[in-house]
């Protein structure tokens, strides 16, 4: 089990994997810890946002809308490979999820199917949201592609885990999606290869 880094760690690492980091606003001090715990910490998961724009969808993750205050990540990563903080601590992007799911990640084996939504998976996993439209043809630059590898390998290689410990929601909890566009076995190939 894990505590979560600390914000400024958590910038150092996105800029030691040699990511550009956009900081936000009071990032630092932008959660929803109010409403419950965050940590320990066991892994990254990975969205697509299903919006086009980077400001905009920048500036809805921070946010948030009517039904799901913001933040709703703690990067997020736009089509130019740039990560723009919007928040630090607990965060409403992974909802309720599988525990099987939460265990396989922890003992960084292969993932169960997630048939259950039994577990706050907003207390356990640092989260990337990333612009792209999620219809499966909107593309995914290589600039885009290489900052999600890079983020997930700098939280990992913070915490000493491997790619086994990097998910995309659709893992995670029944019924969603994302990210929707490459494979998260492919992804995780690539966190593996970088963090050797």
């Amino acid at each position: 089990m894990a505590p979560p880094m600390s914000a400024s760690a958590f910038l150092r690492a996105l800029k030691a994997e040699g990511l550009t980091v956009v900081e936000v606003g009071d990032w630092r001090h932008h959660n929803r810890n109010h409403k419950g715990p965050w940590g320990p910490v066991h892994g990254v998961m990975i969205h697509h946002t299903v919006t086009k724009g980077s400001a905009r969808t920048v500036e809805l993750c921070r946010k948030g809308h009517a039904d799901l205050p913001g933040p709703l990540c703690h990067g997020v990563i736009t089509k130019d490979g740039r990560v723009h903080l919007v928040g630090y601590g607990r965060a409403n992007h992974a909802g309720l999820g599988d525990d099987d799911v939460l265990r396989a990640v922890i003992a960084e084996r292969r993932l169960p199917p997630d048939g259950e939504r039994n577990t706050d998976g907003n207390r356990h996993f640092y989260g990337f949201e990333c612009e792209n439209l999620g219809d499966g043809e909107d593309p995914w630059p290589a600039a885009q592609l290489e900052a999600v590898e890079r983020a997930a390998a700098a939280v990992c290689r913070h915490h000493g885990w491997n790619e086994r410990s990097v998910i995309g929601h659709k893992e995670w909890q029944p019924g969603k999606a994302d990210p929707r566009g490459f494979t998260m076995s492919s992804m995780r190939e690539r966190i593996r290869d970088r963090l050797k």
